[in-house]
């Protein structure tokens, strides 16, 4: 008698590793690591499960965790199959994928502002400049760009503000943008009479 408790414990032990297996191949096929289901493991469980299902398990020990490791298939098959019509309607079942924020980022542009200021003359407003500067270069860095050195910099903002001033405009923003993954240094006239959006 003890010795086809230990065969049954033994033939337990063997079914409970068989169903991690198994659970891991489906996470692997719904993954898209594995091309198909995995019939062959399924199979495999679904048999050794029927046949001790018919075994009279006398210990109470062996009986409890036979019925726990039964319960935990018939759950994930209903799961998996779930899963597996889900997925062949097409629309997301309970194990599709998250969709990664680098693609919802490139849907939409990938637009970020980092920052924005507004000046009327650049030359006099050096802490401004310096703060956009700055903002600039830790985009470049993690961009894994060179910065330009902060003189070039404060040049080209003269020129870009000079030219938006002589068409009549007296506040221009500036904006350090992401825009379709290219670091962009904008400047937009502010309409007079207001702080417009820039």
């Amino acid at each position: 008698m003890a010795e086809e408790l230990t065969e049954i414990a033994r033939e337990l032990q063997v079914l409970e590793g068989e169903l991690k297996r198994l659970e891991a191949e489906y996470n692997q096929f719904f993954g898209g690591r594995l091309p198909r289901p995995p019939w062959e493991t399924r199979s495999r469980v679904e048999t050794m499960v029927k046949r001790l299902d018919r075994l009279s398990i006398n210990n109470t020990g062996d009986r409890f965790r036979f019925g726990t490791l039964q319960s935990r298939f018939s759950t994930f098959v209903e799961l998996w199959d779930r899963g597996l019509r889900a997925r062949e309607e097409g629309r997301p079942g309970p194990f599709a994928q998250p969709r990664p924020v680098a693609t919802r980022d490139a849907q939409h542009g990938d637009d970020r502002i980092l920052h924005v200021t507004t000046v009327r003359d650049p030359m006099r407003e050096l802490g401004k400049l310096h703060e956009l500067y700055d903002q600039l270069v830790e985009a470049r860095k993690t961009a894994g760009k060179q910065a330009m050195p902060f003189h070039q910099f404060a040049e080209l903002v003269k020129t870009q503000v000079s030219s938006l001033k002589a068409r009549g405009d007296g506040e221009v923003a500036l904006r350090v943008a992401v825009r379709d993954g290219k670091l962009a240094l904008t400047a937009k006239p502010l309409k007079s009479g207001g702080k417009g959006k820039p």
